[in-house]
């Protein structure tokens, strides 16, 4: 079965990694904040504010990948690896 290059396969693309880690701040964040409202603890509102700002971050850079996707494809230049 032959494929022509206008019905070829895309390849998803890798998450950009400060998007990553700020997910992973983010979900450590509310873990955290869990763990101190039920010891207790109103320290647990500057986790939900860390997990807010973290979140917006991940959010950010995500975005910032896509939109110099978008720029390079559009330029007709091939991908290149985001870091």
């Amino acid at each position: 079965m032959r494929t022509s290059a206008r019905f070829s396969r895309q390849e998803p693309t890798p998450m950009p990694r400060l998007a990553v880690y700020a997910l992973v701040v983010c979900a450590l964040a509310v873990a955290a904040a869990v763990i101190s409202f039920m010891q207790g603890s109103w320290l647990g509102v500057v986790w939900v504010l860390l997990a807010g700002l973290s979140s917006n971050m991940a959010w950010f850079y995500l975005r910032r990948a896509k939109v110099q996707r978008d720029a390079q494809r559009a330029a007709g230049r091939p991908e290149a690896s985001a870091s």
